[in-house]
């Protein structure tokens, strides 16, 4: 099992030379293909007693708001390692936040001392505003980068440029003499790999050898792509979209943001797109980003030191990445807002909005596609839309949402199954023959042979008198005297026809496609293919209903509008209303996907039909179930992600979900007092509960604070090096005078500074509705259950998650921790 790998690396957490040994973001990048487990993470740990004693997963905080004493503060010095989090656990946003509060006026309090005191105040208020700044540049260069490669990388399976090797198919036109604007792609500096090889330019030799050089391209990029993802960094696979939400709401993963798999992932990305797989680079490039904001946080101590401060970094950085992605900077902040952050104060929000402009405006200098546009399917249409259309914009959001259920379920079960069987354990082998019959099929289909974001823009394209496509093959009835924007509606040609059976089959081809490259081990975004699913029906159904005005304009529905001679339906508007459809269908986006498709096409006329298609799609979707497909993943994934879409209906109580049940055996404790440095070691070594209530005595149970694994660990390994007189017979002190000793006893160790005075506690009567929110809104970890003041017992975050799975009549085991 894959899971067992960061077993047997040396995970250990019960030691403090484990714990700061294993702090780096390298550690994971070891082994290939790793798959996270989290059968025994962090929060079990504090009642499962049979688990085996000294697993990995081995700590836990309790929140702290009104805490009298310093977090950090330590036996008079900060201990490295206390406050901090091991690999895969959850951060305590309130113990973060509070830390932050102490670090801003401790500074506070010093600006006024010195000059270069007020410098550090200076930098540490700006420090955010820097962050972001260098965040925003970094992805948008990036993002330039990856756009020119795989444009390059793409027309390279097609042929080469002799005149300038750099140059994609286009670029090595654009200087020729000798294109004609029929054939404006034909240039004699563009060589295909058929006149290379075998001399030839045409007939069936031509096209054999061209279709053996497309699959010979495509499958060694393919291979190099999962290769460099399984050698160097496993984690750039995927989107990363439903793991940035997992780390935006407070989990860790280690190396996930780091600088090896910005590397990879940036690499791998062009390379994926490049072998022709259906995917898209817009989800990977928020991974990207969000790599770029993790490791640029490092440089300021306010991030470095704080989790819940990095994931306003990285809520920023989200947003510069759909920036990039989509040339739409208000898009970027509505999706970072809607979709992936957890927590977003107004602070976060004009950070957004500044690192989506920083980005958008690097990316703009850059111009990857030539067209002085942050996109290439950019298009602008010049006829309005009347109110019949409402009726098919609706049916294509009925499609889209049939097709986002279809996919959820279709795409789980495929993952699930890969999970749980042999083919999972060969992620090359499944991307070589996904890659080998991608390339097959696609070639002879020129729709499905064209780069996906090539033929979105073609779809999006309105037919104008420069249109050389067989998409806009009209027969023309009436001489034009001249070139007009607003060409009437006209019977379609032979070359339309032929175009429609070629997009039937391209949908088909895609629809199956899709379900089985997503989840894949190389970078694999979902934006662009649901996109070229919706307008490849969208744009069909716009030929249909353009036809259909055309040869029936006496219907009363087209009578008022609908014209002889009128330009009144616009096929390219329907794709553009199909792709945002079938999207909002796969990730129930709603407000950013309709800002994000009208910043695209520069329409802001077109707002209400996208807004009718998305919301239709949105709620034949939910009909389906109400999970998105990140959703989905996290929970295929069983990540602790607490969803807040997600209502709580049921009217259980917090007696009802606490552990431990009636026959589990006594919550392990410490008192406050009564225990030795010995006592505390063995109750340490002999259990894996990641944390332990602090109570007065046994017969009183009255609960005193909370004291977390990984700190008691540190303290007591720290207070035995450096303080004279600390044995295994010191008594440990929680309380805030040490009890009277005789004259002979050790001396004892005093650890009240690591102890959370004041953890969350719930009463046993509080009903489960509130508890649940308490936790989302919150951010909590657990908190403590007490009757009358007495502990209880606890609910940490995965026994609501349980018990939700429970109530929806879901069996835990087969959802989390998988």
């Amino acid at each position: 099992m894959e899971s067992e790998q960061l077993f047997h690396r040396g995970y250990y957490r019960n030691s403090y030379n484990s714990i700061t040994s294993a702090s780096s973001d390298e550690e994971l990048l070891d082994g290939a293909g790793v798959i996270m487990d989290f059968q025994t993470s962090e929060d079990d740990n504090l009642l499962d007693g049979d688990t085996a004693v000294g697993t990995h997963y081995t700590m836990t905080n309790g929140g702290s708001i009104n805490s009298s004493t310093h977090l950090l503060d330590l036996l008079d010095e900060p201990i490295p390692g206390v406050g901090t989090y091991d690999d895969f656990h959850t951060i305590d946003w309130v113990r973060e936040k509070c830390k932050d509060r102490e670090r801003h006026r401790r500074i506070n309090s010093k600006k006024k001392e010195s000059a270069w005191e007020m410098t550090k105040s200076l930098y540490d208020a700006w420090s955010g505003w820097l962050v972001v700044t260098l965040t925003g540049l970094a992805s948008g260069a990036l993002a330039g980068l990856i756009d020119i490669a795989a444009d390059w990388m793409t027309d390279l399976k097609e042929g080469i440029c002799l005149s300038a090797l750099w140059y994609n198919h286009e670029q090595c036109c654009w200087g020729s003499n000798e294109t004609t604007f029929e054939e404006r792609d034909k240039c004699p500096q563009w060589k295909t790999w058929a006149e290379l090889i075998i001399g030839q330019e045409e007939g069936p030799g031509s096209y054999i050898m061209n279709y053996i050089m497309y699959i010979f391209w495509a499958l060694s990029f393919a291979f190099l792509a999962v290769s460099l993802v399984k050698v160097f960094a496993p984690y750039a696979c995927g989107s990363g979209i439903p793991e940035i939400k997992t780390i935006l709401s407070g989990f860790i993963i280690r190396g996930y943001l780091g600088k090896w798999t910005l590397m990879i992932k940036t690499i791998t990305l062009v390379l994926a797109v490049a072998s022709g797989l259906s995917l898209g680079k817009e989800g990977p490039l928020v991974h990207v980003a969000c790599c770029c904001g993790n490791i640029f946080s490092y440089l300021f101590p306010k991030y470095s030191t704080n989790e819940a401060k990095k994931r306003e970094v990285l809520s920023a950085a989200s947003a510069a990445g759909v920036s990039v992605a989509f040339g739409a900077p208000i898009g970027g902040v509505l999706f970072s807002l809607e979709e992936v952050s957890y927590y977003f104060p107004l602070k976060t929000l004009w950070r957004s909005f500044f690192a989506a402009l920083v980005a958008a405006f690097v990316l703009r200098s850059i111009n990857p596609f030539g067209n002085s546009r942050l996109v290439l399917f950019y298009v602008e249409y010049h006829t309005p839309w009347y109110l019949f259309e409402l009726f098919p914009f609706i049916l294509l959001g009925v499609f889209g949402g049939l097709w986002g259920a279809f996919f959820i379920r279709a795409n789980i079960a495929w993952c699930r199954r890969r999970k749980s069987t042999k083919f999972g354990k060969y992620p090359v082998l499944e991307v070589i023959i996904v890659a080998a019959i991608t390339a097959v099929i696609a070639f002879p289909n020129p729709y499905t042979r064209l780069n996906t974001s090539e033929l979105i823009k073609e779809l999006f394209t309105d037919c104008g008198p420069l249109e050389s496509s067989s998409l806009c093959d009209y027969r023309n009835d009436m001489n034009a005297s001249k070139i007009v924007d607003d060409i009437p509606d006209r019977p379609a040609g032979i070359g339309v026809y032929s175009a429609i059976w070629q997009l039937c089959l391209a949908l088909i081809f895609k629809i199956i496609m899709t379900v089985f490259t997503f989840g894949i081990k190389v970078p694999s975004g979902l934006f662009i293919p649901s996109m070229a699913i919706g307008a490849i029906a969208g744009r069909i159904v716009g030929i249909a209903v353009e036809q259909l005005a055309y040869y029936h304009h006496d219907w009363f529905i087209f009578k008022e509008w609908c014209e002889v001679g009128a330009d009144c339906i616009t096929p390219g508007l329907y794709a553009m209303v199909g792709a945002a459809a079938c999207l909002g269908g796969v990730t129930r986006m709603t407000v950013s996907l309709v800002v994000i498709v009208f910043e695209l096409t520069g329409g802001l006329e077109y707002i209400v039909p996208l807004m009718a298609a998305v919301m239709t799609s949105k709620w034949v979707g939910d009909a389906f179930g109400r999970e998105g497909i990140y959703e989905a993943h996290i929970r295929l994934n069983g990540y602790p992600f607490l969803d807040a879409k997600e209502e709580f209906t049921h009217t259980t109580l917090a007696a009802d979900v606490m552990r431990p049940r009636r026959n589990d055996p006594p919550l392990a404790v410490l008192t406050q007092d009564n225990m030795t440095v010995d006592d505390i070691e063995n109750m340490i070594n002999e259990t894996s509960y990641n944390g332990f209530p602090v109570i007065m005595s046994k017969e009183s149970q009255r609960l005193v604070g909370f004291a977390l694994r990984r700190d008691l660990t540190i303290a007591i390994e720290s207070a035995r090096k450096k303080q004279e007189g600390i044995v295994g017979s010191s008594r440990v002190c929680f309380a805030q005078h040490t009890p009277s000793l005789p004259a002979e006893s050790p001396r004892p160790l005093k650890l009240r500074s690591i102890l959370d005075m004041s953890p969350f506690t719930v009463t046993d009567h509080t009903p489960m509705e509130i508890v649940v929110d308490i936790f989302r809104k919150l951010g909590l970890r657990q908190c403590l259950v007490t009757h009358n003041g007495r502990l209880l017992g606890i609910i940490t975050k995965k026994d609501i998650l349980r018990h939700m799975a429970q109530t929806a009549n879901q069996d835990p085991a087969s959802i989390m921790f998988n």
